[in-house]
């Protein structure tokens, strides 16, 4: 029994939190999600520390949600390496480059409200938030006239997703951090290149435009590869689940695949991520991967045996901005360089 027994409860103290690192730490004494918060900070505390190579991948909509600040931040910090994302995340950030005034497109919206108007108006929503259709257009233009710039016409355009969003950070001002990451040599990869407004852009060009863009995803793969072989150390930010998570992941079996059928010596010392930091709101008995527990992924071989890893089940957009504000009050407090 005294094993079970070691620790106790610690009651949540308001008065004694200066910060928000002191909030996160506070609540690791505590229970439930609440745990798993400060958790987070510990890990990725662990992380940067260990000088690992570190991605952050991106579902949902991040960028429209007012995340995109942190984001660029990370990676001014150096505290992520690569992004892993969808198509949407980075269609929105490019539109964002596009407004004249404070370079956001985005407004506050409600989800009470009645969608036919808004298909009127040519209002597109996410959940709460509203952006004008018109702002789509605006950004094919601009993708086009580049690439008949610098390609011109009727030759197929051949390029991984990553090249394609270094290409066309050239083209963008302002905190898109599509064009961050550029700027600091951080690779944007996206698997799903096709399942956004780039895709849909991509294939009218090739009709109507005679630009033949074409997206080599296989090609990315060994991209991504080459970046974290690099490293010993390996680390996940994730936020929330479905492709970036999973092409993240995957690398590990893939390189493994490799050693097996190459023999390749040292591709065998690869054998999973040593760390993770997960905020999602899917759940696992539906046997999706979005919901997979971080523990599955060590069947998968995705995941060291002895991963050290914080799993919050929670919208992103309360999770990432608390966590991310502790990290960079505790790294700062105590001097430490990621």
């Amino acid at each position: 029994m005294e094993k079970y027994l070691v620790k106790k409860i610690k009651p949540f103290d308001p008065s004694k939190a200066k910060t928000v690192e002191d909030v996160l730490v506070g609540l690791q004494t505590c229970s439930f999600q609440g745990r798993n918060l400060g958790q987070a900070l510990e890990v990725l505390t662990s992380m940067i520390t260990d000088k690992c190579f570190r991605v952050l991948t991106l579902a949902g909509a991040m960028v429209p949600a007012g995340m995109e600040e942190i984001i660029c931040q990370l990676i001014e910090r150096k505290i992520v390496h690569a992004i892993v994302s969808t198509g949407a995340n980075i269609i929105h950030s490019i539109i964002n480059t596009l407004e004249p005034k404070d370079k956001q497109v985005h407004y506050i919206g409600s989800p009470s409200v009645d969608d036919r108007d808004l298909n009127k108006y040519q209002i597109d929503r996410v959940y709460d938030t509203y952006l004008r259709e018109p702002d789509y257009w605006k950004s094919e233009d601009l993708i086009l006239d580049k690439l008949v710039k610098d390609f011109g016409k009727d030759k197929p355009i051949m390029m991984t997703a990553s090249e394609f969003f270094a290409w066309m950070s050239k083209y963008l001002s302002g905190r898109s951090f599509v064009k961050v990451a550029a700027d600091h040599g951080v690779s944007v990869f996206n698997p799903a290149f096709s399942d956004s407004e780039l895709g849909l852009d991509a294939a009218r060009f090739r009709k109507f435009s005679g630009v033949k863009l074409v997206i080599d995803d296989v090609g990315d793969i060994d991209k991504y590869a080459e970046l974290l072989m690099k490293y010993r150390k390996f680390g996940t930010i994730i936020l929330g689940g479905g492709v970036p998570r999973n092409w993240t992941q995957q690398i590990f079996p893939y390189l493994e695949n490799i050693a097996e059928r190459k023999g390749l010596k040292e591709v065998q010392t690869f054998t999973g991520f040593d760390y993770s930091v997960r905020f999602h709101t899917a759940v696992a008995e539906d046997g999706g991967l979005s919901g997979c527990t971080l523990s599955e992924g060590v069947s998968w071989g995705k995941y060291q045996h002895d991963a050290k890893y914080a799993s919050v089940w929670v919208d992103s957009t309360i999770a990432f901005p608390i966590v991310v504000t502790a990290l960079f009050q505790r790294l700062d407090r105590l001097g430490i360089k990621s």
